[in-house]
């Protein structure tokens, strides 16, 4: 095993360097003389394990490293944001996600497209490899995480290259398939492979269920991503996809909320894949610093010194049932107590002085003249682990079983088809989220009416952290959005778990072909309904400089 040991460590730093290039979209690295059938026991799963592992890791990258997925589908939606902090700082690119300034220079759009190009880099040298495409299950999980990668790909910037070997000539660089190419890739792969990957659940890795989420989320997407909305196809195949999972994963709802969001999540039967963290040896997850102030951690037994940044847009906090314990289990809001002695706690805030720790729900706006100290309910859904843990070693549920059947709901919905076990499925997820079961039931009209959100855009440009005058507002409410209740419960349910942006981009306003995403304002983000090309983000204009045979989205 040393002479392996050896010989993977000088594969993976040359193939860092490829996969740095591959991210610029240059392939030429070649890494087969590396790799020997001797070096390498393609019968032993640790050895496996080892020459695969690159593959799953950079799938942490791609959702946890600085402006990844996390970052790039909830700052851009209307639940949170990260303000310029008076006092503390915060801002730039930030401010950008939020009003939906989009340019080829924002930090979020490199990250996605890196991680993923290297996750698949790895995968399609390995899958190059005879052993392993002779192996079903290791060929079938790789191709899946691949699948995964241009799921994710596509759905951020649509025109991407296509690339699936690292048998390439020197100086290769690739070009941008086009979107039914990629889209007709992912499905295909992942209908060709879902049966070897078997249903047998081992934590971090995918099975048949995991793929069929993969397909169902294309599948739900697809009208949306090729504006094609008279065609009920693909909700006919994502629902055959989650009802497979429904009946026959084995899965089972969490009895509490918050149980889907503990530190580890093995074990977890509404979890139908995850990506493992550890804080230690892989960790990631930076929301306890990103969304708390440095005396708030205190609140949570937390010894780090958080940073003062992100919070929900109020407008989404006025959207709760009161008696929807969501929002407690998500949100930080109101006094902060010390996590050992209950004593209230203080700290200095702007130009206060010393005052009470009370994180309150109104912010004055994104930059003008900003956020004060204490101003957003925090984002604390990830279980922050008192000591020096915080968040970063939190698990990744990437799909849930709650998430299967508000698909299957939503596709009822559209096709129009059984409207009343749609409302089942969402009142039994809401189920847990409320002490009288009957405050938990939603209707079909419940979910097919107008979203209660009260769209528009709404800032304060007054200074001064208690001094709420000079209001800017505009009012469009949400009456106009088409299965806006639904849309609403899968805020409540999903805030914070990368849903929110594509979920808006699939909703639309009646009687248009405008979406949610472009047709409606909200805290300091205008509406601006013919501009359908902020649907995919720019490509990042370093990968452009690279190689001159990608081309800029359209738009920008």
């Amino acid at each position: 095993m040393k002479i392996f040991k050896n010989k993977l460590i000088k594969y993976t730093g040359i193939a860092a360097f490829f996969l740095t290039s591959f991210s610029c979209t240059d392939l030429s690295e070649d890494t087969y003389s590396i790799l020997t059938n001797e070096d390498i026991d393609f019968n032993n799963e640790q050895d496996i394990s080892r020459l695969t592992g690159y593959v799953y890791n950079h799938l942490r990258y791609t959702y946890w490293e600085w402006n990844g997925l996390f970052d790039i589908q909830e700052e851009s939606s209307d639940l949170i944001m990260t303000p310029l902090r008076i006092g503390v700082g915060w801002g730039d690119l930030y401010i950008s996600m939020h009003k939906h300034d989009f340019n080829s220079n924002i930090g979020h759009f490199s990250t996605i497209w890196d991680n993923a190009y290297s996750g698949i880099g790895y995968a399609n040298t390995i899958l190059d490899l005879p052993e392993i495409q002779e192996n079903a299950l290791q060929s079938a999980r790789l191709r899946t995480m691949r699948a995964l990668y241009y799921y994710i790909l596509f759905d951020c910037f649509r025109n991407v290259p296509l690339e699936t070997t690292q048998a390439v000539e020197s100086g290769y660089l690739p070009e941008q398939a086009s979107p039914e190419e990629v889209f007709e890739f992912v499905v295909s792969e992942l209908n060709a492979v879902k049966e070897d990957l078997g249903t047998e659940k081992v934590y971090g890795y995918p099975n048949k269920y995991a793929a069929e989420m993969i397909l169902a989320k294309m599948y739900l997407n697809h009208n949306a991503w090729f504006n094609d909305y008279g065609n009920n196809e693909y909700f006919e195949l994502a629902l055959e996809q989650v009802d497979d999972i429904i009946n026959n994963g084995g899965y089972s709802l969490s009895p509490n909320y918050k149980d889907n969001f503990k530190a580890n999540l093995a074990g977890n039967n509404e979890i139908i894949f995850a990506i493992p963290l550890d804080y230690t040896y892989a960790s990631g997850n930076y929301l306890v610093n990103k969304a708390l102030t440095s005396e708030g951690a205190k609140a949570f037994g937390y010894d780090g010194s958080p940073w003062n940044g992100s919070c929900a847009v109020p407008q989404f906090i006025d959207t709760y049932h009161e008696n929807d314990s969501r929002l407690e289990d998500t949100w930080a809001y109101g006094q902060q107590y010390h996590y050992e002695t209950g004593e209230p706690l203080r700290m200095n805030a702007d130009d206060q002085g010393e005052v009470n720790l009370v994180y309150t729900k109104r912010v004055h706006s994104i930059d003008n003249p900003g956020a004060y100290m204490m101003e957003g309910y925090r984002f604390v859904k990830n279980e922050i682990v008192p000591g020096v843990d915080g968040t970063y070693g939190d698990d990744v549920p990437f799909f849930r079983l709650s998430d299967a059947m508000f698909i299957k709901a939503e596709c009822l919905l559209r096709l129009n088809r059984d409207q009343a076990e749609a409302a089942r499925l969402v009142s039994e997820v809401r189920a847990r989220a409320f002490e009288d079961g009957t405050e938990a039931v939603r209707s079909v009209q419940d979910l097919t009416s107008g979203s209660i959100y009260d769209y528009g855009h709404r800032e304060y440009t007054s200074e001064g952290a208690t001094n709420y005058s000079n209001l800017v507002a505009t009012y469009e409410g949400g009456d106009d959005i088409e299965l806006g209740g639904l849309l609403d419960d899968l805020a409540w349910e999903f805030v914070g778990e990368h849903h929110r942006r594509q979920d808006l981009i699939r909703f639309r306003l009646s009687g248009s072909n405008t979406n949610v995403y472009n047709g409606k304002s909200w805290f300091c983000k205008d509406a601006e309904p013919e501009a359908t090309y902020k649907n995919v983000f720019p490509i990042f204009q370093t990968f452009l400089d690279a190689n001159p045979k990608l081309q800029q989205n359209p738009g920008y």
